[in-house]
């Protein structure tokens, strides 16, 4: 799955065990389907935790 506003997709590496032998793994993002207004109508995203976030922050006071 990808972010729809930051396009995050999944990353791959390695676990590392304490005898330093490596096993392949998959980072993946925490993707959530989301119902937000965009540009006046409903529309679904799929997001990722840190879009959610700074969509939901509220404008600073100047």
């Amino acid at each position: 799955m990808k972010c729809d506003i930051c396009e995050k997709t999944p990353q791959f590496g390695h676990n590392v065990s304490h005898s330093k032998r490596r096993t392949n793994r998959c980072f993946k993002p925490n993707i959530h389907p989301v119902t937000l207004m965009v540009e006046g109508r409903k529309q679904r995203l799929n997001l990722c935790t840190r879009c959610l976030r700074t969509y939901n922050k509220p404008a600073r006071a100047s």
